[in-house]
């Protein structure tokens, strides 16, 4: 066998051993991957907790509302940033959860390339006077697994680093993507998409400042301002005190606390939560290993993902918080369902009618009751005035332009007592849905009162009537009787006796007026409570012809609103710690929660 075929196996069997010592190698770091997966809380699609209930309560919040807040300007943006935070969550979740995504950002200046090849321990992103030095975020990983997370940034795989040999040597920094990105300031417009864009992506934010510039408005109004509400997951760093001396450095970091408690930032003081300043120089090495080691616990802690989607959250509750927050206690009060049902009534003339049949009542028992005489003069009267063509003996039409006009006019109103208070959207769906209800209500109405049909009609008749009617023509009788008796006398007739038919007829003249009176008199409760009974069943069946038609569409909306209060509540949560939400530079504060406004 020559030497050359000999070389030639030991050469394929030494690059076949190390093949398989990469691949078992490979493999055993996957496994070692993913059983430190299964030890994490998972992250993704089952976030958990207050934040997984913030996530479903926004999610509902967003499918509720669409329709009532998608013609409101302010409510249309807010539902939009609601979607995208679901969206980025929804997104996050599916990547990684062992490793945490932080940016260094800045202005042209401030060192920020500098501490990011000091975090690196060799030179990775370049440095130098030219501004802008860094053209495009590079990306630095001290573990493997990062690939979708930097996809997700659109960084490069050209500017895809590892520190030192793969970093093995920082376990502290196990997990830790640090990205570097380009100055904020920069003057390339394409260079500042990157930085905004990048920011709505990663985990949390290192913002380098210098000395000169670290009270910059820019700064301030474009980034740290909006983003207070992420405190929890910003650090802010004063670079460059190697060029101060001691006693300047504090009063420019304590000026520097000062400005961030200005723009609404908590600092994380004390043990409590919030942002984290510290002064360092990236050219002397002063204070880096203090940022390593806080930047270590940080990354292993592994909350940052969480905390910054809830920050999130935080920021799309105080952008959709004038779309849910009502000035006053908002609802439809008896008082106002009560002052519907009233107009109504008066719209379908429920007073008059009852009136009405009431004096038909007393009226029918007096006609049937009284003296033939009156009877008979009330009959001249009623065909003399039917004959008639005096204007002031017709009866008045009736304007139904003016019922439709009560109609209205009781829908504005109960409408407008429904939707005092309330944000805007939900006024107008207020507003809208008894605009709908009213639409159709005033011949509603009209077709009811027919099917109900005219009290005044047919009213009924007391069984004691039949008795006073026998009465009222004994009573006639005894005045014929009288009369003919008299008259008898007169002929001759009858034998002559004046007393005798004078109190027989005198006792019928008298009588029927007594049993007129009396009948009149016995009327009187009873037509009233029958004219009480045709007003109140008018009125219930105006009331509820008006609660199907307008106060339940009202009370729908009312229902839907405080389903979306609610949901809004639980969106707007508690965190720990009392922080303030800002929302165009107005502190909100609810209950221990604070949001910022986040920077699109």
């Amino acid at each position: 066998m020559s030497s050359s075929t000999v070389d030639d196996r030991w050469d394929d069997g030494l690059i076949a051993r190390r093949a398989e010592e990469r691949a078992a190698e490979a493999a055993e770091e996957a496994a070692l991957d993913r059983m430190e997966e299964d030890s994490l809380p998972p992250l993704g699609g089952q976030y958990g907790g207050l934040l997984r209930t913030r996530l479903d309560a926004l999610h509902e919040l967003v499918g509720l509302s669409r329709t009532r807040l998608e013609a409101d300007p302010l409510g249309e943006t807010g539902l939009a940033e609601a979607g995208r935070v679901l969206d980025e969550a929804a997104a996050r979740q599916r990547l990684s959860a062992r490793h945490t995504v932080v940016a260094i950002a800045g202005p042209t200046g401030s060192g920020k390339s500098s501490l990011f090849n000091a975090l690196a321990g060799v030179p990775v992103s370049e440095t130098g006077l030219r501004r802008p030095t860094t053209s495009a975020p590079i990306a630095l990983s001290w573990s493997e697994g990062s690939a979708g997370l930097l996809d997700r940034l659109a960084v490069p795989g050209r500017l895809r680093r590892r520190p030192l040999a793969g970093g093995a040597a920082d376990e502290e920094l196990q997990g830790l993507v640090l990205i570097d990105l380009p100055d904020h300031d920069s003057a390339v417009l394409s260079h500042r998409d990157q930085v905004d864009r990048v920011l709505g992506l990663v985990d949390a934010v290192i913002w380098v400042v210098d000395p000169e510039k670290y009270a910059d408005a820019a700064l301030h109004e474009r980034y740290l301002r909006p983003l207070a509400g992420h405190a929890e997951v910003t650090f802010v760093v004063l670079n460059q005190i190697d060029r101060l001396g001691p006693d300047a450095s504090d009063l420019v970091l304590d000026d520097l606390r000062r400005l961030l408690d200005e723009d609404g930032m908590a600092l994380g003081e004390h043990g409590e939560p919030g942002a984290t300043v510290l002064a360092l120089s990236a050219v002397t090495g002063e204070g880096v290993g203090e940022l390593r080691e806080l930047l270590g616990r940080f990354v292993q802690e592994r909350t940052a993902p969480a905390l910054r989607l809830s920050a999130d959250v935080d920021a799309a509750a105080a952008r959709l918080r004038p779309a849910y927050v009502s000035d006053g206690q908002a609802g439809l009060g008896e008082r106002a369902r009560e002052d519907f049902a009233a107009r109504l009534a008066v719209a379908v003339g429920a007073t008059a009618a009852g009136e009405a049949a009431e004096r038909v009542w007393r009226r029918g028992a007096i006609r049937a009751c009284g003296t033939p005489w009156l009877r008979l003069y009330r009959w001249y009267e009623r065909l003399r005035a039917h004959g008639s063509t005096d204007p002031r003996l017709q009866a008045p039409l009736e304007d139904e332009l003016t019922a439709r006009q009560r109609v209205e006019q009781a829908v504005r109103v109960v409408a407008d007592d429904a939707s005092r208070g309330l944000p805007a959207p939900w006024a107008q769906a207020v507003r809208e849905a008894a605009a709908r209800g009213a639409d159709g209500l005033p011949e509603a109405l009209d077709e009811l009162t027919v099917i109900i049909g005219d009290p005044a009609a047919r009213p009924p008749r007391p069984a004691w009537w039949p008795a006073a009617v026998l009465a009222q023509v004994l009573m006639t009788f005894l005045q014929l009787f009288g009369a003919l008796w008299l008259v008898g006398q007169i002929v001759g007739v009858v034998e002559p006796g004046l007393l005798p038919p004078v109190l027989i007829m005198l006792g019928g003249i008298v009588g029927g007026p007594l049993v007129e009176w009396a009948c009149a008199a016995a009327v009187k409760g009873p037509a009233r409570r029958y004219g009480q009974e045709a007003e109140r069943t008018l009125r219930e069946a105006a009331a509820a012809c008006g609660r199907a038609r307008v106060l339940d569409p009202i009370s729908a909306e009312l229902m839907r609103y405080r389903e979306v209060r609610d949901q809004y509540v639980t969106v707007s949560g508690t965190r720990s710690g009392a922080r303030v939400a800002r929302l165009g530079g107005v502190g909100v504060r609810w209950g221990g929660t604070r949001a910022g406004a986040r920077l699109r």
